[in-house]
């Protein structure tokens, strides 16, 4: 026998184009706007990123590594080149 979800309609103001850019968003993922939505935010409510992740993104809004030349992606030679390898 599976558990039901219980479900609360719920009313939220939000942004025109916010709106419309889901609304766009759902309809390439073939999904329907109130489950696109709360995929999302049950991502965002339940996903908590790892210690790993935290210090790396932490690490990325201090500007730590601002100047430091960025890895060329174009071929993988060029990747080890410029990560001087």
């Amino acid at each position: 026998m599976e558990a039901t979800i219980q479900k609360k309609a719920t009313m939220f103001r939000l942004n025109v184009d916010l709106v419309d850019r889901l609304k766009e968003m759902a309809r390439r993922e073939h999904r329907s706007l109130n489950n696109f939505v709360e995929c999302i935010l049950l991502n965002v409510a339940y996903n908590e990123p790892n210690e790993v992740t935290k210090a790396a993104i932490e690490e990325a809004r201090s500007g730590k590594f601002r100047d430091v030349p960025s890895v060329d992606t174009s071929s993988v030679e060029a990747m080890f080149k410029s990560m001087g390898l």
